[in-house]
């Protein structure tokens, strides 16, 4: 948050080589502080996924690799053999992580903290539910309103993420990746 704050080092490197006249107001400009919140989101989630798809990828039998090389096969239908594996593997991961990042309260909350926020308004510009429902309860008091909005985003969540996972060839065929 304080890189790209008003006198941070990415407004103060700008400034001073010349490429801008005035601060980048990376967190009182809406659009911009959603566009660096989603930035800053891929750049904490790359590793750990790069790790996931790595380790996928290392466990696919090497067998199956050589008898399409040895049948004639070319780098496309090799890949045509590994994305089935990889889409197998990665359904309930990619199910999990969208679910996980309707719930991201810390990016929210330590990089912008939901602003801005218009006068007289609950929720900011750059909240999600959760860091909205933070707001709702612990600066505002208003806990019914959290607590049925916490239920529904639950409700809402668990049937997105069940029927999403029941129509994956992961659920359907569990036998099938070895």
């Amino acid at each position: 948050r304080t890189i790209f704050s008003q006198n941070g080092i990415v407004n103060t490197l700008l400034i001073n080589n010349g490429i801008i006249d005035n601060a980048i107001p990376f967190w009182s400009n809406a659009t911009l502080a959603r566009v660096m919140v989603i930035v800053i989101n891929i750049w904490i989630g790359i590793p750990f996924t790069v790790m996931q798809v790595t380790g996928i990828l290392q466990s696919i039998p090497e067998e199956i690799y050589e008898a399409a090389r040895v049948d004639g096969a070319g780098p496309v239908k090799i890949f045509k053999i590994t994305l089935p594996y990889m889409l197998f593997v990665t359904a309930p991961y990619l199910i999990t992580t969208f679910a996980g990042n309707i719930n991201n309260f810390n990016v929210i909350y330590l990089l912008s903290n939901g602003a801005p926020t218009p006068v007289g308004k609950t929720a900011g510009k750059t909240d999600l539910l959760v860091t909205w429902l933070y707001k709702l309860t612990v600066d505002n008091q208003y806990y019914n309103l959290g607590a049925v909005i916490g239920i529904m985003t639950f409700i809402v969540l668990a049937v997105v993420s069940l029927v999403t996972y029941h129509n994956t060839a992961s659920y359907k065929d569990e036998e099938g990746f070895q």
